[in-house]
């Protein structure tokens, strides 16, 4: 049984589908054509898209790329000729490049065993859902939703991903970093006493942007300056400050229940940057009364600083690789490897493995912190996760399911106090 479009747009309001995921087979999916060959289909050819192609190429030298797709023919064919050139003889992609709005339609139906999902935010649970239902297993980018009906969507599918037996690893590759999972679990031993409160940050410059052509429609402005539209990115506390959020709930076990942010657009207002904004602060609450100051802004020449600080009642973390407490500082000392080669070297070893992992849960954990932290900086208000989760009937998915290439305003400018808490 599949998830309709009906259903999948009824999910995303919040109407839950237990019944349809009960109703549907316990597969496993180890790897497929009797060969040892992996087949990996790419979807979503830019930047990150072709990194990932390439680091999973090398997490194993049985994994081939077998099938790309994306919604414009020159960011394809632009990876592909990056990705030939880098890893030529493992690139067995053929005529199986896939072009359009369904291109990931094409990739996922070509006998891909794993895809990877690197498209702009908006489509990760429209395409999550395609992939699972056709039993394959999944590299996603983050974040994995911009709206609550999204986030909703991809516990709901993350569930239906676990009973399939399908492997799952995000793009949170800090989870991956030999330095943060060391430090991390002496932070939850008790290496800093009890948690008492955090801050996180990414403050940084300004970034790309592509400048309108001729003959562009407005969807495909959008698309491809998806960074400063909130519905395809959700904005770059979302879309980027979710790595640092990510760290903070690993390392509480916990996601936050409130938040209170502030933000604003004042450094890029021309309408070349879409309507986001460009800095944002926000006080997060955990359980046990634990407060999280979190920072984030792409503004150029302002300090930059990108990372975590943990408290405790006996000294201080970082979690990246340093602890200081009881008058004595450690350091980590081990391997500096990367995340996002680990990350793709632990979804290649749990396929070979049968042994499957499913990041599904705690990446939509961080992504719906990052939207309670924008819902409050847009609006004005507080921000629970029951209200995120249960009541907010803010919709982003539709318009990312109905997308044509034509006319398309850009949305008005959030301003808190006046617009609507949804």
């Amino acid at each position: 049984m599949e998830i309709t479009r009906r259903e999948f747009l009824k999910a995303s309001a919040g109407v839950a589908i237990g019944s349809a995921l009960a109703s549907l087979p316990v597969e496993m999916f180890a790897h497929a054509h009797g060969s040892d060959r992996l087949r990996v289909g790419l979807i979503g050819c830019g930047g990150r898209g072709t990194g990932a192609a390439i680091d999973i190429l090398d997490a194993d030298p049985s994994v081939e790329l077998y099938a790309m797709g994306d919604v414009f023919e020159d960011r394809l064919n632009a990876s592909l000729k990056t990705l030939q050139e880098e890893r030529g003889d493992r690139i067995n992609v053929g005529n199986r490049k896939f072009v359009g709005l369904d291109a990931y339609k094409g990739v996922i139906s070509s006998g891909v065993d794993v895809v990877l999902l690197c498209t702009p935010p908006a489509f990760r649970p429209i395409h999550f859902r395609e992939a699972v239902q056709a039993g394959k297993h999944v590299f996603m980018e983050k974040p994995v939703a911009v709206c609550p009906a999204g986030a909703r969507l991809m516990f709901q599918l993350g569930e239906l991903a676990t009973q399939k037996g399908l492997c799952v690893v995000a793009g949170t590759q800090r989870r991956h970093e030999p330095n943060y999972i060391e430090t991390i679990q002496r932070i939850r031993e008790g290496a800093i006493g009890t948690i008492v409160g955090a801050s996180c940050y990414w403050n940084q410059g300004g970034l790309w942007h592509v400048e309108r052509q001729p003959g562009w429609s407005d969807v495909e402005w959008q698309l491809r300056n998806w960074l400063y539209f909130t519905w395809l990115s959700g904005d770059h506390i979302v879309e980027q400050h979710i790595h640092n959020l990510d760290v903070i709930n690993w390392v509480l076990g916990a996601h936050p229940i409130r938040a209170m942010g502030m933000g604003g657009r004042q450094a890029r207002t021309e309408p070349r940057y879409g309507h986001i904004y460009d800095h944002f602060a926000v006080e997060f609450e955990y359980p046990n009364g634990i407060r999280v100051l979190s920072m984030c802004r792409q503004i150029d020449n302002c300090a930059i600083l990108v990372g975590e600080r943990i408290y405790g009642s006996e000294g201080t973390a970082d979690p990246s690789g340093t602890i200081t407490a009881r008058g004595t500082t450690w350091r980590y000392e081990g391997p500096k490897l990367s995340g996002y080669k680990e990350e793709q070297r632990a979804l290649v070893r749990a396929i070979r493995e049968g042994k499957p992992i499913n990041e599904t849960r705690a990446v939509t954990e961080s992504t719906v912190a990052a939207i309670m932290g924008r819902m409050s900086a847009y609006t004005g208000k507080i921000v629970t996760w029951d209200f995120v989760m249960n009541k907010s009937q803010l919709n982003l998915l539709e318009r990312a399911e109905n997308l044509e290439f034509g006319p398309m305003p850009v949305d008005e400018v959030a301003i808190p106090g006046k617009t609507p808490l949804v």
